[in-house]
């Protein structure tokens, strides 16, 4: 059953880990990679990644990205959207706190960031409008 515009919404604004898929050339299928993001209901959608990075290089020449979420519990749901990239920034330590903050229990927060502030380098925030939507809630099987 698909969910209601305010239920693909809530479900998307928790922290799943998401599966991102960007154009990858015309002989390959997409590139499609886990990540952390940040939604908040109503509003851009956003990630980071490495500057310069292969995924980097591949969302600024496609413009366009899909991002699907899925949990099995209590009941079978995901949500897939698609849209324009709206912008690409850099990456700033606000933004990696509160992504860590977002997934990790409190007290795994400063030794992640410990280890991302000396060893990822430099990123890019990537902005996202949640323009096309798919959405479903299996219930239990």
């Amino acid at each position: 059953m698909p969910l209601s515009k305010e239920e693909r919404r809530q479900f998307l604004a928790e922290p799943h880990i998401a599966a991102l898929s960007v154009a990858n050339g015309p002989d390959r299928g997409p590139l499609t990679v886990p990540i952390w993001y940040q939604y908040t209901p109503g509003g851009e959608l956003w990630f980071s990644t490495g500057a310069g990075s292969r995924k980097h290089q591949l969302i600024e020449a496609a413009g366009f990205v899909s991002l699907m979420v899925e949990r099995l519990e209590p009941s079978v749901r995901y949500v897939a959207v698609d849209g324009p990239v709206l912008r690409i920034e850099p990456g700033t330590d606000d933004q990696l706190v509160e992504m860590t903050k977002r997934y990790l229990p409190p007290d795994k927060v400063e030794g992640y960031l410990e280890f991302a502030r000396r060893e990822h380098g430099d990123s890019v925030a990537v902005f996202v409008e949640p323009k096309h939507w798919l959405s479903s809630d299996l219930g239990s099987l």
